[in-house]
């Protein structure tokens, strides 16, 4: 299964990659860098945001899981969870801000 998902992927980049001549302005510039940059900052808020979800499912279940075993530490355990979920976040935002910027340069 993983490794179909891994083909569908690559395989979808690959296709991109080669329609970017077909849709090609004239006055866009001959190396292509406009499309790598647009590329660039779809990739990043994508990776960012299943990244930032992914550690924040693992984390909400970890805590839950340890309230789970031992109810009485739950507002020792609550607070810590909650400044990471915030940590990861903030870093899904800065991935954003940098896609804004990235997108800015097209």
């Amino acid at each position: 299964m993983r490794t179909r998902l891994m083909t569908l992927v690559l395989t979808a980049v690959a296709v991109l990659l080669a329609q970017a001549p077909a849709f090609a302005a004239e006055g866009a510039a001959a190396d292509g860098s406009k499309g790598w940059i647009a590329l660039a900052a779809g990739l990043a808020i994508g990776i960012a945001a299943v990244g930032a979800g992914l550690g924040q499912g693992r984390a909400v279940a970890a805590a839950m899981e340890s309230i789970g075993r031992n109810p009485n530490a739950a507002d020792r355990i609550q607070t810590p969870m909650i400044i990471g979920i915030a940590f990861m976040e903030a870093l899904a935002i800065y991935a954003l801000v940098i896609a804004f910027f990235l997108q800015g340069k097209i």
